[in-house]
């Protein structure tokens, strides 16, 4: 159990640290593991407007001490209540989910659109944007196949990075499933179609998603170009 906790919390803590936005990754994470915000303040020794404070970005961001305190109090909730956590970083079980993995170091943007043959269609002016991880999906199974917290499965370890569906149609249903959804990646790269659907565009341009049409001729060779060196 010791060896959980301590796994989970630096898990946990340093997708928050890496955040553009840890306030957005801290309500994150405890929406995900379904914890009321009473409870967690509570568990911390603060008031829920404080605690809503810091999440809604309202406070300046948070420093290490609050997030470790934040972090380890979410953890222990999940331990002794659902156990979320060890789905969330257990080895995925369905073919929907075609790679998965944790960039070395940061990779921005840019670069991984230039890697996919990508051409940006919405959220030029993030191009500058960390990404730290990558997962890429069979389109068709993955709205088919994965829902509610099986869906929470495809960011792993933090939502800064890129989403890359494949075998798509028009592009629309990707983008409306990461709508509805309260996590949100950073980018998202569409490989099938020769153009996107222009709703698939807003949207992303609504959510501040950095969104790529990747011309790649063979939509297999993402994982291996993923686990390269990119930055």
């Amino acid at each position: 159990m010791l060896e959980d906790q301590s796994e989970f919390t630096a898990r946990l803590a340093g997708s928050i640290v890496v955040s553009n936005e840890p306030g957005r990754a801290l309500r994150m994470w405890r929406e995900r593991l379904q914890v009321r915000q009473v409870a967690l303040a509570k568990r911390i020794g603060i008031s829920p407007s404080v605690l809503s404070d810091y999440e809604s970005g309202r406070r300046p961001s948070p420093g290490v001490p609050f997030v470790k305190r934040y972090v380890e109090s979410l953890v222990q909730i999940d331990l002794e209540e659902k156990k979320l956590l060890t789905k969330v970083f257990e080895p995925s079980r369905t073919d929907a989910i075609l790679a998965m993995g944790e960039f070395s170091s940061p990779v921005l943007a840019s670069k991984i659109a230039g890697a996919v043959a990508g051409e940006v269609l919405a959220g030029r002016k993030l191009l500058s944007t960390k990404i730290y991880g990558y997962t890429v999906l069979d389109s068709v199974k993955t709205i088919y196949a994965l829902s509610g917290f099986d869906f929470y499965r495809i960011f792993g370890a933090t939502t800064e990075r890129v989403l890359i569906f494949t075998k798509v149609g028009l592009g629309r249903s990707p983008l409306v499933a990461i709508r509805v959804s309260p996590l949100k990646p950073r980018m998202v790269v569409i490989h099938g179609p020769k153009t996107l659907d222009p709703l698939a565009i807003d949207l992303a341009e609504r959510e501040r998603i950095v969104l790529a049409l990747s011309s790649l001729s063979d939509g297999g060779s993402f994982p291996e170009i993923l686990r390269s060196p990119l930055s």
